[in-house]
């Protein structure tokens, strides 16, 4: 049985990023495409939000926020979603 590989999906660069429909292994990439994406339009506060659940987006998500070279500072959001999204402030590209 041949397995086909799905479609791209287009995710609008709009400074949020929802990970409730992407699966655990591709929210590293994921993230680090998306705050490149953000950094090239100019979007330097990026909020993403990844449930509350057991915590393990939340993980992967920080783990990746920690090694991103322009991430400035990220905190779980004091807003109503609480400590279901993270909101991300990204340095500008120095070159």
């Amino acid at each position: 049985m041949t397995q086909i590989d799905p479609e791209p999906v287009e995710i609008p660069i709009d400074g949020t990023l929802d990970l409730h429909t992407f699966a655990p292994g591709d929210v590293s990439s994921l993230v680090e495409e998306y705050l490149w994406a953000c950094l090239k339009k100019g979007i330097y506060e990026v909020r993403i939000i990844h449930g509350k659940g057991k915590g393990v987006l939340r993980r992967i998500v920080h783990a990746q926020l920690e090694k991103h070279p322009n991430v400035l500072d990220f905190s779980l959001d004091s807003g109503p979603s609480g400590w279901g999204a993270t909101v991300v402030h990204l340095r500008a590209n120095s070159s």
